[in-house]
Order: structure tokens, then C-alpha cells, then sequence
């Protein structure tokens, strides 16, 4: 049976601005997006007889329609009139509904495995086509570089010359709802015209720009929020933000030590989950 195994990064947001509501109730959206080394591991191996499956090392993760990973990989057959079989392993290591694109890092990597199993050959233009369908978030794993991405994220424009930073993410164990935060949230008071720093690779730069209009929803429902901030801060972060909808915290560090620093002590609290990455 041929089979392969790739990663699935998740991401973060360093700029989260929510435009406007549109007519078909999603919302325009303006956000610029950096994918990190913490990854869910994906094994899709081809079966003799058809039908799509998956498994997890992880309890609740559904098989069939209610998960985004075989609606990928049923999307990706469907296109090409194609009836093989798929097996879809999940080993996860991001946290679900944490404002990290996990799921959606799980469909965008399907996509691409299948594309490669199956020897379609399709570019990622087409993947990305087939992705948005799936979920906003998507096309941003298929395209592979850090970007601003702009409409409900499908538009994507890269961003250069961005630090390499290292980063401590903390998750305080709560499920935070993203169509909930969405319908609270009060709308960016910045231009629609929006003009792209120039970055040179430096890590203050990089900080100055942290802003996502989602964390004062997520952070009044759940004020651990504001908490977890704080202690990254005063472990000597350079800058945090909240990711997405949330409730995941990120902090920004320029070097390895001070990073793991701060890992080994946030690590300690009780309740909270923590992660030392880096990105990609």
C-alpha cells in the first residue's frame, strides 16, 4: 500500500483585523499569518477498496463528514473521479479549538498528500480552490509562506523578510467557541486602506505590529486571558497575542534561551498547557 506522512503546522495570527460583516455572513477579514514548527502529524496511506477513514491517537476526534480532514480528502476525490481508498492517522499535537488552525492545517495537508499519492497533479492554486471550500484557513497551509491574507483569508499576498523568533504558546484549557466570538465582537477601528510595514527582519518591529480584534471578546468571556499575558511578559517576552478566536496566548522571543526560560517556568502552573516552538 503506498503511504506517506507529512507535517501539519499550526499558525499563528500577528495581525487579526475584522472589517466588516458580509452579505453571506461570513467577514471580511485582514490578518497576517506566520505558520510555527508545532505540528500535527499526518499518515494517509491508499487502501485497495474504496471508502475514507480516520483514526487519531487522540479521543473524540470524529470519522466521516464531521471531521475536516476526510471532507479533504473526500473533496480531493471527488475533483479528480477518482475511488480510492484512504486511510487518514491523526497524531495530534496541537490543541483543538485553540485559535491555531489545527483542523485546518489537517485538511491543507491531506490535500496535499493526496495530490501527491494519487499523482494528480494539481498546482496549489487548484488545492487552494478545493481548500477554501473546506474552511477560510485552509489555502494559508497550502500557499506555505507567511502571509498577509485578506476577504474571508483566501486572498494571500506574502510578507518578506519577517524574524525568525522563537516562541512560547500557552493554552489555559478552555474551549473557545469562533462563531460565538464572532458574533460578539466590535469591528476594527483601522482603514480599510491598509499599508504593509516594510519589515527588515527585526524582532521589535515585528512586535509593534501585534493586534487582533477578536482577544477583547475571547479575553471578557475567559479574563485567565489577560493573566496568562501578564506572566509571559513578565518572563521577559518581547511581545504576546492572543491567536485567532483563542484562547492560545503566544509570546515572542528573539533567541532560544530566554524562550525556554520562560517554557520551563509558565510550564509549572497548574491548568494551563504550554508549547515551546519556533517559526517556520
Amino acid at each position: 500500500m503506498k503511504s506517506v506522512t507529512l507535517n501539519a503546522p499550526a499558525k499563528v495570527n500577528y495581525l487579526l483585523d475584522v472589517l466588516r460583516k458580509r452579505a453571506d455572513g461570513y467577514h471580511d477579514l485582514r490578518m497576517i499569518m506566520q505558520r510555527i514548527a508545532l505540528s500535527d502529524q499526518i499518515e494517509i496511506t491508499l487502501l485497495d477498496n474504496p471508502g475514507i477513514y480516520v483514526t487519531s491517537d487522540k479521543g473524540g476526534v470524529p470519522d466521516g463528514p464531521g471531521n475536516i480532514a476526510w471532507r479533504a480528502a473526500e473533496a480531493i476525490l471527488s475533483c479528480s473521479g477518482r475511488e480510492a481508498g484512504v486511510r487518514i492517522r491523526i497524531v495530534k499535537k496541537i490543541p483543538v479549538a485553540a485559535g491555531l488552525g489545527g483542523g485546518s492545517s489537517d485538511a491543507a495537508t491531506v490535500l496535499i498528500g493526496l495530490n501527491e499519492l494519487l499523482g494528480l497533479g494539481f498546482s496549489d492554486e487548484k488545492l487552494m480552490q478545493l481548500g477554501v471550500k473546506l474552511g477560510a484557513d485552509v489555502p494559508f497551509f497550502i500557499f506555505k509562506r507567511a502571509a498577509l491574507a485578506e476577504g474571508i483569508g483566501e486572498r494571500l499576498s506574502p510578507v518578506d523578510r519577517l524574524p525568525a523568533v522563537w516562541m512560547v504558546l500557552v493554552n489555559p484549557n478552555v474551549h473557545v467557541s469562533t462563531a460565538s466570538v464572532y458574533q460578539n465582537l466590535r469591528l476594527t477601528k483601522r482603514e480599510d486602506t491598509y499599508k504593509m510595514p516594510t519589515f527588515s527582519g527585526n524582532v521589535d518591529q515585528l512586535c509593534a505590529i501585534l493586534s487582533n480584534d477578536l482577544e477583547s471578546v475571547t479575553t471578557e468571556r475567559f479574563p485567565v486571558i489577560r493573566e496568562i499575558k501578564s506572566e509571559l511578559l513578565s518572563l521577559g517576552a518581547r511581545g504576546v497575542l492572543m491567536s485567532g478566536s483563542g484562547p492560545t496566548v503566544f509570546a515572542v522571543f528573539a533567541d532560544e534561551g530566554a524562550a525556554r526560560y520562560c517554557f520551563d517556568t509558565v510550564s509549572k502552573v497548574s491548568g494551563w498547557s504550554s508549547f515551546l516552538t519556533r517559526t517556520i
